[in-house]
């Protein structure tokens, strides 16, 4: 495995004064792109390619990066967000398309919408429940190994 596409929650985020990601909204992510590339991967995050906010691509450019970023992927890794964002509900849509091994991580004690709930019986998915990002990183590798072997194998959606 070599790359990462990191998807999340973007412009919902953004500070309406600064238009910026404030500091604790950029601090999953920030703690998944370290982590992921101390390992030696390459990561595709659209919050940090476009500055945290101070660098929006046009919907037109963004767009068609995203999507081919996502099937350029090895394992796709996603914040689905609360409430739900519906941009990552769109990439969330183009991995499992593209059949990609998923990961979502799931803030513990929130729901979830009944497509992203079920997304495994279609789709090589594996859930990461959590209360802290930084304190799952194991249970994330752990997500990432199998989602990227049952997709091997075959088996993705089909448990």
């Amino acid at each position: 495995m070599r790359s990462v596409f990191l998807a999340g929650p973007f412009i919902q985020l953004l500070d309406p004064e600064t238009g910026e990601m404030p500091a604790g909204a950029r601090a999953p992510f920030d703690v998944l792109i370290k982590h992921f590339e101390a390992q030696g991967l390459s990561v595709h995050n659209a919050h940090r390619r476009e500055a945290w906010g101070a660098e929006l691509m046009r919907p037109e450019q963004c767009t068609k990066l995203d999507q081919d970023e996502i099937r350029k992927a090895d394992v796709f890794v996603a914040l689905p967000g609360h409430p739900a964002s519906p941009g990552t509900h769109i990439e969330i849509g183009w991995a499992s398309a593209f059949d990609k091994p998923i990961v979502l991580l799931l803030e513990r004690d929130r729901e979830y919408t009944f497509l992203v709930q079920g997304l495994h019986t279609v789709a090589s998915v594996e859930y990461v429940v959590h209360t802290d990002i930084a304190a799952c990183l194991p249970a994330v590798d752990r997500a990432v190994d199998l989602a990227v072997m049952r997709q091997r194998e075959g088996s993705g959606g089909r448990r």
